[in-house]
């Protein structure tokens, strides 16, 4: 069974920077993706950014690229997104997602175990 357990969320005003993090366990090989999602009150779930855990790939929403980096430690096991020049519409649940294969998908659906989410507020 896959755990996930997010962190690093919190209220920070438009312009700056927070950087989330995914533990992960209960996988002992690297063949399966990570994502980040989040949801906003009263809209769905969206994509923002997903990493290919053996080899690194990554995929990122037209919202995200260039603001937003995708990494991962394998030490660790531990996934991370450090966001930066934060807007208040990036105010959301921010959710980490995982997928028991090497295929990225943007769609929620696809994802298999999710972690619990934590909350992004950005002021303005």
């Amino acid at each position: 069974q896959v755990q996930l357990i997010e962190s690093g969320g919190g209220l920070v005003q438009a312009g700056g920077s927070l950087r989330l993090s995914c533990a992960a366990s209960g996988r002992s090989d690297s063949n399966y993706v990570l994502g980040w999602f989040r949801q906003a009150p009263g809209k769905d779930r969206e994509f923002v950014a997903a990493i290919r855990w053996s080899r690194g790939n990554t995929v990122y929403s037209d919202s995200a690229k260039g603001r937003f980096t995708i990494s991962r430690d394998g030490a660790k096991n531990t996934m991370y997104l450090e966001m930066n020049s934060l807007k208040p519409e990036d105010t959301a649940v921010y959710y980490c997602a995982f997928r028991t294969d090497l295929a990225i998908f943007r769609d929620y659906r696809q994802y298999n175990y999710w972690g619990q989410g934590t909350q992004v507020t950005v002021s303005s």
